[in-house]
C-alpha cells in the first residue's frame, strides 16, 4: 500500500474519453449497442458524445448540467489545471503504462472536455445531458441497459457515508432494466483503501437477488485498483 494520496476537497469534476471507459469497464460492442446507456456523474467526460458518435445510445447525469457551456468550461480548465499539479507531486505511485506522461493526461483531458463542451451545447435543452445527482436520479425504473459510475462512490467514501452509498448504489440499479449492468469503477478511496463496507453492501444485494461479479479493469492508474463492480438485475 502506497503512503502518498491525492488530496481533494469537494468532488472533482472527471474528464475522461470514450476510450477510457472502453478500458476501465472492459466494455464491448455487444453491450453498447443494446442500449441505452446512462453515464452517472459524468462530469465533463466525453464519453455519451463519443458513444453517440459511433451509432450508441448514450444518456449522461451529473449536477453540473444546471450551468451553461461556458461556465462548465471554465470550471473543467481550472481544475485540469490543478489536478495536473497534484499528479505532478505524487506521479510516482501511478500506473502511466497507458497514459505515458503527465503532459499527454493533461492533453487527454483537455481534448475530452473539449469534445464534451461541442456535445453539450448541440445538446442544450434535451435530456442527453440532465442535470441530477446522486442518490435521486430522475429516471423511470428500468430506463437503461448499461449504467455506468466512474470516479464518484467509493472514491469519496471519506465524504458520503454507508447509508449514502447503498441509497446511491440501490437508485442506479432502480434505472437499470432487468437483466442490465450496473457498472462502477474504482472500489477504492483517494487513499488508495477499498472501500470497507464494500462486502457488507454487496452480501445485502446478493441477498435481494441481484447478480455480483467484479471485472478486471484494463485501465492501469490508479494504485492497486485493477477491479470494477458488476451487478446484474435477473432478467
Amino acid at each position: 500500500m502506497v503512503n502518498k494520496h491525492y488530496e481533494q476537497a469537494g468532488v472533482a469534476m472527471t474528464c475522461r474519453s470514450f476510450a477510457e471507459y472502453e478500458l476501465m469497464f472492459a466494455l464491448d460492442k455487444e453491450q453498447l449497442q443494446e442500449g441505452p446507456i446512462l453515464d452517472v456523474a459524468s462530469g465533463a467526460s466525453s464519453f455519451s458524445a463519443e458513444a453517440a458518435a459511433k451509432g450508441y445510445r448514450s444518456q449522461a447525469a451529473d449536477p453540473l448540467y444546471s450551468m451553461d457551456a461556458e461556465a462548465i468550461r471554465e470550471h473543467g480548465e481550472r481544475e485540469i489545471e490543478l489536478s495536473t499539479r497534484k499528479l505532478d507531486a505524487i506521479k510516482d505511485v501511478y500506473d502511466w503504462s497507458y497514459y505515458r506522461d503527465l503532459d499527454r493526461h493533461r492533453a487527454m483531458r483537455e481534448q475530452s472536455l473539449q469534445r464534451f463542451i461541442e456535445d453539450f451545447k448541440r445538446h442544450e435543452g434535451s435530456d442527453k445531458y440532465t442535470a441530477a445527482r446522486l442518490p435521486e436520479l430522475p429516471f423511470d425504473n428500468d430506463s437503461f441497459s448499461l449504467v455506468l459510475c466512474s470516479h464518484f462512490l467509493f472514491l469519496y467514501q471519506e465524504q458520503f457515508d454507508e447509508a449514502f452509498h447503498l441509497q446511491a448504489v440501490r437508485e442506479l440499479l432502480r434505472v437499470c432494466r432487468q437483466g442490465g449492468r450496473v457498472l462502477i469503477y474504482p472500489l477504492y478511496s483517494l487513499r488508495w483503501e477499498r472501500y470497507p463496507a464494500l462486502d457488507s453492501m454487496l452480501s445485502e444485494l446478493s441477498s435481494e437477488g441481484i447478480t455480483v461479479e467484479t471485472g478486471v479493469s484494463r485501465l492501469a492508474f490508479i494504485p492497486e485498483s485493477t477491479e470494477f463492480l458488476i451487478l446484474k438485475k435477473s432478467s
